[in-house]
Order: structure tokens, then C-alpha cells, then sequence
């Protein structure tokens, strides 16, 4: 005969089953399965050694920005190729130079192009000639003087009370200033290439009103990488946590 417990049940016998050890029920989703543990992220695979090619019109002056390029990414070396204004823009699309320090005049089609600064025009005249009296030149105190001219002349036509040179144009400034230590003539040029280009039997002063020379900092529209974008940012002033 089989005995029944209060209310008809059968009654239990032995002690509840205990938990699984380690088992929380933090850890079971609501659909009983157990959360994926975690995963650390996994560290950035390092940058594989590169060259970044800037290139430089002669006095274009890149130097604070190189210093600041070396401190900021130093695992890229920068190489500078100074380019002729005369082929500047074939060495920006042709992708001889990554970015380049360029003048006006620039045919801006397939390029970015952002302005950096303006050089002064500067007359270059010899030593002992009367013109470097002053402090300061205007138009009207060139008048009559012999102005030599270049092929590789970026202020433009000039609007001077001058008379041409009987040689015609030279073909790079240098020639011109050697050709001014000679005694003759003057020359005018942006202030950076009247010292690039210094010699003792010349100096130089600014010519007030004269056409100004900007300079550029340009690059490939489809070539915009972030080595480029880096550069860009340290010329524009941004910090190395800023955004781009």
C-alpha cells in the first residue's frame, strides 16, 4: 500500500540541487544563452615607411612647416624638390611631387590650390647706384632706368616708366642679377628671389606699389591622401589632435 503526504502529494525526498558553480544569472541572456565575453581591440599595425615628396618654386620658403612635419610624423620622410616655376604645374599633375609650393600665375583645372602668402616686389639695382638712397622705391623713380626682364619673370608684365633692355628678355634670374652687378640695368623680382639670388655688388629695395607674389600650396584634386591632408593641416595651423 503506498502512503501519501498531506494533500494526496508524494513527498520529496533529499536536498535541492545546487546551482552550477560560476554560474550567475548576469551571464544568461533572455533567451537563456550566455553573453560573448569580450574582446580587447587589437593594436594598429604599423605604418609601413614612406617618402612624401614636397615640392618648392626657388624662395618659396617651406621651412617652418618641414620642422613641424619631422616632430609630428616622423616615421615618413620628407623629401624637398625644388621645381622651375616654368614646369610647376606638370610637377604637381604629373604626381613628381606629392604637394608643391607654387606662384601665380596657376591653371587651377585638376588642382587644389590655397593661398599662403604674398611676397613684396623688390628692385634690384647695383651697389653704388643712386636708386638704393632711399629707403623705399616708387614707379616714378625708375624713370629711364634699363629694366631687364626673364623667362622665369612671376610678377607679369610691369607697368614702369622703363626702357627694355637691348639683349631682350634672359632666361632665369640669376642672369639677371649677375647682369645688374655687371652695372647694368635693374631688376625687379620678389623680395625671396632678390636674396636667393644676393651678391655683393647688388642690394635691393622694396617698390612700393609694385605688383605682389603669391604663393600657393597646391595638389592633385584625386590625389588628396592623408599624408596630404596632414601637410595641409600643419600649414593651415592645426594642432596634431585637431580634426581635419
Amino acid at each position: 500500500m503506498k502512503r501519501k503526504g498531506a494533500g494526496g502529494r508524494r513527498p520529496r525526498t533529499g536536498s535541492p540541487r545546487p546551482a552550477a558553480a560560476g554560474r550567475s544569472r548576469a551571464g544568461v541572456g533572455s533567451q537563456g544563452k550566455r553573453a560573448a565575453p569580450s574582446r580587447a581591440a587589437r593594436p594598429a599595425p604599423p605604418e609601413q615607411p614612406r617618402t612624401f615628396r614636397l615640392g618648392a618654386v626657388p624662395g618659396a620658403m617651406p621651412g617652418r612647416w618641414i620642422d613641424t612635419w619631422k616632430r609630428r610624423m616622423p616615421h615618413v620622410a620628407l623629401e624637398l624638390v625644388e621645381i622651375p616655376v616654368a614646369t610647376q604645374r606638370d610637377a604637381v599633375l604629373s604626381g613628381w611631387v606629392d604637394i608643391a609650393l607654387v606662384r601665380e600665375p596657376l591653371e587651377r583645372t585638376g588642382l587644389h590650390a590655397i593661398p599662403l602668402y604674398e611676397e613684396l616686389p623688390v628692385v634690384v639695382a647695383s651697389a653704388d647706384s643712386h636708386l638704393l638712397a632711399a629707403d623705399e622705391l616708387t614707379a616714378d623713380d625708375l624713370r629711364g632706368e634699363v629694366l631687364l626682364t626673364t623667362r622665369e619673370d612671376v610678377l607679369g608684365p610691369l607697368d614702369l616708366p622703363t626702357a627694355d633692355a637691348a639683349s631682350g628678355p634672359l632666361d632665369t634670374v640669376a642672369d639677371a642679377v649677375a647682369t645688374v652687378a655687371a652695372g647694368v640695368g635693374i631688376a625687379v623680382m620678389p623680395m625671396s628671389l632678390a636674396r636667393l639670388h644676393h651678391r655683393k655688388a647688388v642690394d635691393h629695395r622694396v617698390l612700393v606699389d609694385g605688383p605682389v607674389a603669391p604663393v600657393l600650396l597646391a595638389w592633385r584634386q584625386d590625389a588628396t591622401t592623408p599624408d596630404v591632408e596632414t601637410f595641409v593641416g600643419i600649414v593651415r595651423g592645426r594642432t596634431e589632435n585637431s580634426s581635419r
